[in-house]
Formats: structure tokens, C-alpha cells, sequence
């Protein structure tokens, strides 16, 4: 008798197989550690920039939001927070930056 798989353990086997391949999405929290962001933020308190809890705060409700800080992230900005401008990080991917800024806003 030859050994047989069920059509739900085989579609579990290739997701996992696919996920150790291809590696799991990167979640905000570990891209904002490999790109330094905090160095500048904290998730609660301001360090150099606002923290992440006052972004979120401030563009509760923006439809636009994540666009805008997408561009902030990769192209830099200032003005907004005060005097300190955020300098670009162009090295960063836009999936990236989408995904940073997704999980800053809290719309993982």
C-alpha cells in the first residue's frame, strides 16, 4: 500500500514549505529594527522624532495617511513635529515603508 496525504494536509505542507522557501512577511516591528527607526522613535515616547503612538494618534481617520508617510519614510520630511526634519531613507522598499507604516497606524 503506498503511503497517501489528504488534500488539507498537502495544501498546510506547501504553505509551510512555501513560508520556509520564501521566509514570512516581514512584520512593522522587526523592519523598523533592521532599518534603525528606533534610533529616532520609541513606540510611546518621543526620542528625536514623535513616537509611534503620536503618529498613529495624528492620522487616525486620514484616508491619505499611509501614502503620505510612505513618501515621509523613504523621501524624508519636516515641519510637521517641530524644527528636527526626518531625514529620507531611499534605501528602504516601498513594501517595505508600506509595511512600517502600516503597523505604526495599527492597520497590519
Amino acid at each position: 500500500m503506498s503511503p497517501t496525504i489528504s488534500l488539507p494536509s498537502f495544501l498546510a505542507l506547501t504553505v509551510l514549505l512555501a513560508n520556509a522557501v520564501h521566509g514570512e512577511p516581514a512584520d512593522g516591528q522587526a523592519l523598523a529594527q533592521k532599518y534603525a527607526c528606533m534610533s529616532c522613535h520609541a513606540q510611546a515616547q518621543k526620542l528625536v522624532g514623535p513616537s509611534f503612538d503620536a503618529i498613529k494618534a495624528k492620522y487616525a481617520g486620514n484616508p491619505k495617511a499611509v501614502d503620505a508617510l510612505v513618501a515621509v519614510v523613504q523621501k524624508g520630511g519636516s515641519g510637521v513635529w517641530g524644527p528636527v526634519p526626518m531625514p529620507g531613507n531611499p534605501q528602504i522598499p516601498e513594501s517595505d515603508a508600506r509595511t512600517l507604516v502600516m503597523w505604526i497606524l495599527g492597520n497590519k
